[in-house]
C-alpha cells in the first residue's frame, strides 16, 4: 500500500459565508476530520494544490497532522459545484489499520458482453459498491468481466466473486447490469402527412379556379 501525506492545517470553524469563500478564493479548501472512536471533530483547511496531488496519487489512505497528532485518514466525501465542479469541501475520516472499514468503491465492466455483440444494450443499475475491508486493502476499483453476458441475462451482486479480504455490503440481490434488446422505433408513414397535402393541394386549387372564374 502507498502512502502519502497530506498536509493540513487546522482552522477555526466560522458559519459566516465569507470566511470560507476567502478560504477558496485563496487557494485553500476547508474539511472537516473525524473519526469512528471520537465524537470530536477538527475543521482543517488544505491547498487545492496539494488535495488535487493526493487524489491523483494511488493511495486510498493517507497520513495527516492534525490537532498535534498524525493520523490514518480516508477521504470519505468530496464536494463538488454542481456546475463547475469545483472542490468545495471534504470530509476525511480516521481508521484504524487493522479495523475494518466500509467504502464506496467504483464499478469497473471489462470486455464487451456477448449480447451487446449482438445488438442489446448494456443497462448499468450500480455504479459502485460498498465494500467492508481492511484500509490498506481499500482497492481502487472493482472490476467485473462481462464477456459473458448474452442478451437477456442481468448481473446482480450475488454473481459477484471477490478477494477473501473484501466483502460486499448490501443486498445480494441488487441488480450491477443488464443486457437487453434495443428499444422499438416506432415506424412513422407519411399517409396521413400525405393525405394532409393532397387535401391542401386541392382546397388550394379550388381557391384558385374560384378565383379565376370570379375575375371574368
Amino acid at each position: 500500500m502507498q502512502e502519502y501525506k497530506i498536509e493540513v492545517e487546522k482552522r477555526e470553524l466560522s458559519s459566516k459565508k465569507s470566511f470560507v469563500k476567502e478560504l477558496r478564493s485563496n487557494g485553500h479548501i476547508p474539511g472537516v476530520y473525524y473519526s469512528h472512536d471520537s465524537k470530536e471533530s477538527i475543521p482543517f483547511m488544505v491547498t487545492l494544490k496539494n488535495l488535487r496531488e493526493a487524489l491523483k496519487s494511488d493511495s486510498q489512505v493517507y497520513k495527516i497532522n492534525v490537532g498535534g497528532k498524525t493520523r490514518d485518514v480516508i477521504m470519505k466525501t468530496i464536494q463538488y459545484h454542481p456546475i463547475t465542479e469545483q472542490i468545495l469541501h471534504i470530509d476525511l475520516y480516521g481508521v484504524k489499520m487493522d479495523a475494518k472499514v466500509t467504502v464506496k468503491i467504483p464499478i469497473m465492466f471489462t470486455g464487451q458482453s456477448i449480447g451487446v455483440k449482438e445488438g442489446g444494450v448494456l443497462n448499468q443499475s450500480l455504479t459502485e459498491l460498498d465494500i467492508a475491508c481492511l484500509p490498506a486493502n481499500i482497492p481502487q476499483d472493482i472490476e467485473i468481466d462481462i464477456s459473458n453476458l448474452n442478451l437477456g441475462d442481468t448481473l446482480r451482486i450475488e454473481d459477484i466473486n471477490l478477494a477473501d479480504d473484501l466483502e460486499i455490503v448490501g443486498d445480494s440481490s441488487m441488480l450491477i447490469a443488464s443486457v437487453v434488446a434495443p428499444a422499438k422505433q416506432e415506424e412513422t408513414t407519411d399517409e396521413d402527412s400525405l393525405e394532409g397535402t393532397e387535401t391542401e393541394d386541392l382546397a388550394a386549387d379550388d381557391s384558385s379556379e374560384k378565383s379565376e372564374s370570379d375575375s371574368e
